[in-house]
């Protein structure tokens, strides 16, 4: 191995090196396309090797190409960079490797995979892989061109959340997962004939642990092999693009596990996290954090939200666990922790981070979104980072998931107490741009599927889950489902198998199905319940405070000139005759949706397809109808003929 001097030399072995402005704007924090420079880059005649390794006294490529000896291709330092480079000729396509250090003691660390690896083996094997991801042919041009407009706050967003590894597999062949390819031809499919408008994938990185569901990652710039190479995941994206469908991948900056192959004092020193575990673990995970007040950190990871964006064409990423990292208290108790250099608990690198994140890819990648998981009341997530804020482009509505979720449990005979958990999200609803979730994390660890999670029999918890989807659907906000509530999935979500496609395929269940598909048709072809999803003019009370009753009524607004719509919501087992409630134009006012229809598996009550409005003022509105309310139902009404 090769002993690090101060020398600026060039690989001994050709290829083209690191020059000096590529040095510059690494130690800078400027490199903002790092995947172009570090990691593996396949070149004529072989493959140069690129390496960020400050404290290591030595360097070398070793894999089978080499017998996996540390004399064969040492890596050269690059002046007092802290990078390494080698050329290492013949090596190509589908060859593994690794990286053997020596720390500044000289000795030997464990074997290290590529951190700008493009892949690796199929874990639980932990090499890296040499990928070419250049020279795709995308066929998603007019996606490209126009996605400004499918993910814009005034667009119908209502998003498919999936965990690729789990949602269906091949039984015959050994349980396995399904591979990028088969995927772009049944879950793309699946998923737009559901009427969704975008995907979103639990993360895709390459992660060792299944169990982690890609939460854990270690190959942050890899798609993971599990269901195939780089340029099949393309496939994948691509397919969506071309059936309308945009895609959202989750991504973990937050974090990283401690795999001795991994991140973790990468050259013997915290390189990527900190030294002091009050800063850099995370004792809810038994995870690492990466200290994002270090230049090259930073700008690794800044980089990596681009790559996915700009190299496989991804519209979006959620950033997960957003609120661990806007706290340096975050989970951890008097003593554990440290605080700021103003005495507070605000982590201001990481909200540094998250800010110059979304100026990098709003600025660079036209027409993308970003997305918080964000469980706390910071200020200003989504407003731009000009204005103070964070600068995503959505929230995560945590706050409403857990208060929603928590009064459908209830008994309806005991929801009169719980009233205002269906009322107290819309205090909060337009002070950032929401989505509404019922994600991966509401399914799992002993809670229960969205089913089983609603009170009654099996008739009972079916109404009550359609209700659930409606008031969602009507509700200000973009929405989200993960996979298996389209149809009332019984079984709690386990990572190991696949949806219970049997249960999916009866009648009562295939009646969610029909109203999940109904009610994105009708959430995307109604402008007034999704225009104005994030700001205040598009929403109006009429019936917020009944109680007694557990009804709730409110209207949608669009733009001047779209029509508005009604929402009408009943839950408890109880048919509600002759409601007035109060309407702005007199009228024939169509009903557009019941959630209690035969369709659906409802009883088919309901107000025999329409209502009418006349001149009768109610609920500070000139206009009023007389309605039905079947029990455990919502219905949508839109004007047809107003007068």
């Amino acid at each position: 191995m090769t002993e690090h001097s101060d020398s600026d030399r060039e690989p001994s072995t050709g290829g083209s090196p690191l020059s000096a402005g590529e040095r510059y704007h690494f130690n800078e924090g400027t490199l903002r396309r790092l995947w172009q420079v570090l990691g593996a880059q396949v070149q004529a005649g072989g493959t140069r090797f690129a390496l960020w390794a400050p404290n290591a006294s030595a360097a070398a490529v070793v894999g089978d190409f080499n017998g996996w000896d540390a004399a064969a291709n040492p890596m050269q330092p690059v002046g007092d960079s802290g990078l390494w480079e080698a050329f290492v000729p013949g090596v190509g396509e589908g060859t593994c490797y690794k990286y053997r250090l020596l720390d500044r003691r000289g000795a030997e660390l464990p074997l290290k995979s590529d951190p700008v690896a493009f892949g690796a083996e199929h874990p639980p094997q932990t090499a890296s892989v040499v990928r070419d991801i250049g020279g795709y042919g995308w066929h998603d041009g007019s996606w490209m061109a126009n996605r400004a407009g499918h993910n814009d706050r005034s667009a119908p967003i209502s998003i498919y959340e999936v965990h690729l590894g789990s949602w269906r597999r091949r039984a015959a062949e050994d349980n396995r997962m399904l591979s990028y390819r088969e995927a772009a031809e049944e879950l793309v499919e699946y998923v737009a004939d559901l009427g969704f408008t975008h995907l979103e994938f639990l993360p895709l990185s390459e992660h060792p642990f299944d169990g982690s569901w890609g939460y854990q990652p270690v190959g942050l710039y890899a798609p993971t092999i599990r269901h195939g190479p780089p340029h099949e995941f393309r496939d994948l994206v691509d397919a969506a693009h071309r059936r309308g469908l945009g895609v959202l991948l989750d991504w973990v900056p937050a974090h990283f596990p401690a795999d001795e192959h991994g991140l973790a004092r990468f050259d013997g020193t915290a390189l990527y996290e900190h030294e002091d575990p009050r800063q850099g673990f995370h004792p809810d995970w038994n995870t690492l954090i990466y200290n994002f007040g270090r230049r090259e950190v930073a700008n690794f990871l800044l980089s990596n939200a681009l790559y996915w964006l700009e190299e496989y064409h991804v519209d979006g990423l959620r950033v997960d666990a957003v609120a661990s990292m806007l706290y340096l208290d975050y989970s951890r108790k008097e003593g554990e922790w440290l605080p700021n250099r103003h005495g507070g608990r605000e982590n201001l690198e990481a909200i540094d981070f998250l800010q110059r994140m979304n100026q990098l890819v709003y600025g660079e990648e036209q027409g993308i979104m970003t997305v918080a998981e964000e469980s706390t009341a910071f200020p200003g997530v989504s407003s731009p980072v000009h204005d103070g804020g964070l600068g995503f482009g959505f929230k995560w509505n945590m706050g409403w998931m857990n208060d929603t979720l928590a009064y459908m449990a209830e008994d309806p005979v005991h929801r009169r107490y719980h009233h205002h958990k269906m009322t107290f999200g819309i205090h909060y609803a337009f002070s950032e741009n929401f989505i509404l979730p019922l994600s991966h994390d509401e399914v799992v660890h002993g809670k229960g599927s969205l089913y089983t999670r609603m009170p009654g029999d099996h008739a009972a918890k079916l109404a009550n889950l359609r209700a659930y989807f409606g008031f969602q659907w009507g509700h200000p906000g973009k929405k989200l489902l993960f996979m298996g509530g389209e149809f009332a999935q019984p079984a709690e979500w386990a990572q190991a198998g696949e949806l219970d496609w049997t249960t999916a395929a009866s009648p009562d269940h295939a009646g969610i199905t029909r109203l999940v598909r109904d009610l994105n048709t009708l959430y995307r072809g109604t402008p007034a319940l999704h225009r104005r999803d994030c700001e205040e003019s598009g929403f109006r009370w009429l019936e917020a405070n009944d109680a007694e009753h557990s009804r709730f009524a409110w209207l949608r607004f669009g733009e001047p000139g779209d029509p508005p719509v009604a929402v009408l919501c009943n839950f408890t087992p109880v048919e509600r005759r002759d409601w007035r409630v109060g309407l702005p134009l007199a009228g024939r006012w169509r009903e557009a949706l019941n959630t209690d229809a035969a369709l659906y598996g409802g009883s088919d009550r309901g107000n025999l397809g329409a209502i009418e409005a006349t001149a009768e003022p109610h609920q500070g509105q000139p206009c009023s109808a007389t309605v039905t309310l079947p029990p455990l139902s919502v219905l949508f009404f839109l004007p047809t003929e107003v007068s």
